[in-house]
């Protein structure tokens, strides 16, 4: 009950769909412009740099505020599991963001989200994802490939840190852990195979142009 409560907690606070909610603002449906992806990138490219750093803060924040609030209706209980709980209300977000009830099922991608769930994994979690994402960037310029590196990236360090006692868990807890985060990186992955063939055909969109 814990886990289906924490999931639905991360839903509910995932469908505020802060690109579409901006986009609407502006006077477009963002999903019709662009790549039609209800997220940071696509806002960026569509709308300017100020829309894309908001539409980037509401969707961290959502994820992060949906770990906060499950954690703080569980934390009387046993400590052992709030991680995996928090990790449930992280999947509940990214899929409220991917498939919103209200917008048809057609959100975003869910990379901003994840990158919230991040924030709330420890600071050596944050620093070796945002250190591999933006190196990847800059040196390419694709924030796709950086994304798609990062969610692979993250269920090796979940992994890593997990097996030497980083989160406290409980083996069978942790393999909870581990099997959300793979769930979550495929799911990223098939999000972005359109990405996926435009990189190895060379036409993917660079988010600047290298000299």
């Amino acid at each position: 009950m814990e886990r289906l409560i924490s999931l639905g907690i991360g839903y509910l606070f995932g469908i505020f769909q802060t690109a579409y909610i901006y986009g609407k603002m502006n006077g477009i449906d963002i999903r019709e412009h662009g790549s039609g992806n209800a997220g940071t990138t696509n806002a960026l490219r569509v709308l300017g740099k100020k829309a894309g750093v908001i539409v980037l803060l509401g969707d961290v924040a959502k994820t992060v505020l949906a770990v906060v609030a499950v954690r703080l209706l569980f934390h009387r209980q046993d400590a052992d599991w709030l991680p995996l709980l928090g990790m449930y209300a992280a999947a509940g977000a990214v899929l409220g963001h991917n498939f919103p009830v209200q917008l048809g099922f057609k959100g975003g991608k869910g990379i901003a989200c994840t990158a919230g769930l991040i924030l709330t994994l420890g600071p050596l979690v944050t620093a070796l994802e945002a250190s591999a994402f933006l190196l990847i960037v800059f040196l390419t310029g694709y924030v796709s490939l950086g994304s798609i590196f990062v969610v692979i990236e993250l269920v090796i360090v979940l992994a890593v840190l997990g097996q030497n006692g980083y989160y406290g868990m409980s083996q069978g807890h942790l393999m909870e852990f581990y099997a959300i985060g793979v769930l979550l990186a495929c799911m990223a992955i098939y999000r972005h195979r359109a990405n996926i063939v435009r990189l190895m055909k060379g036409t993917e969109s660079r988010i600047f142009r290298k000299k």
